[in-house]
């Protein structure tokens, strides 16, 4: 899953990417609302973190723009103004979620993941399809019981899928989701990821899940 963190204070901002980058998720860190504005143009994003006070483009400006784009991308505004009014001006201009600073790093990710689970339709922490179960909280991932253990990319690629089970998803869409700004990588990276999740995922099951639509990318599903 691909975020976008705008956070203005240097060293937090390298906090936050290096625990996020951590926690599984392809990030996009920049320290002002300008380049967030131009981030949000040439990307797509699952979810954004957003600071309210930032340089040359306010976080509730750069939120305004994306609701007036109409682009339901979850938000959570991270802010030291912890005031009733600052809370309520903020939902009300279309953010998700709200964290006072400081905060821990926890708290966001649960946060983050909450807001995930919710877009995608999920009730708890855990995505599952036939016998293949992830556990977003943990990030553990089982097949029948059987842990599959997982490179970080694999896992953001596996657990995008699952967030997506059914949709057809074009390798365009997949890289843009996974990999950032900074990939520098081969074209095929994406065949080339779904070809270590298959080894791990189908290899030697009666049932296979990842499947290919040929001329258009390829799906996660049960099939039969």
């Amino acid at each position: 899953m691909r975020l976008l963190l705008a956070e203005d204070e240097q060293d937090l901002n390298h906090i936050l990417t290096k625990r996020l980058t951590k926690e599984g998720y392809s990030v996009d860190s920049c320290l002002n609302g300008a380049e967030a504005l131009e981030c949000l143009e040439a990307a797509e994003y699952d979810a954004i973190v957003l600071d309210i006070m930032m340089p040359k483009v306010s976080g509730l400006e750069v939120l305004k723009q994306l609701r007036r784009e109409q682009k339901d991308t979850p938000v959570i505004f991270l802010t030291a103004k912890d005031g009733i009014e600052d809370r309520v001006l903020g939902l009300d201009s279309g953010a998700n979620d709200y964290l006072v600073k400081p905060f821990s790093l926890e708290e966001l990710c649960a946060r983050l993941r909450v807001l995930l689970r919710t877009r995608s339709g999920a009730s708890k922490n855990e995505l599952a399809v036939s016998d293949l179960v992830l556990d977003c909280s943990t990030q553990k991932v089982t097949r029948g019981g059987r842990e599959i253990i997982l490179s970080a990319k694999e896992y953001a690629l596996l657990e995008y899928m699952m967030h997506n089970t059914g949709v057809i998803l074009s390798r365009e869409k997949i890289e843009n989701h996974i990999w950032n700004f900074d990939y520098e990588g081969g074209t095929n990276v994406v065949d080339v990821y779904i070809s270590y999740l298959r080894k791990k995922i189908d290899e030697g099951q009666e049932k296979k899940l990842i499947h290919t639509v040929r001329g258009r990318g390829y799906v996660l599903r049960e099939e039969g």
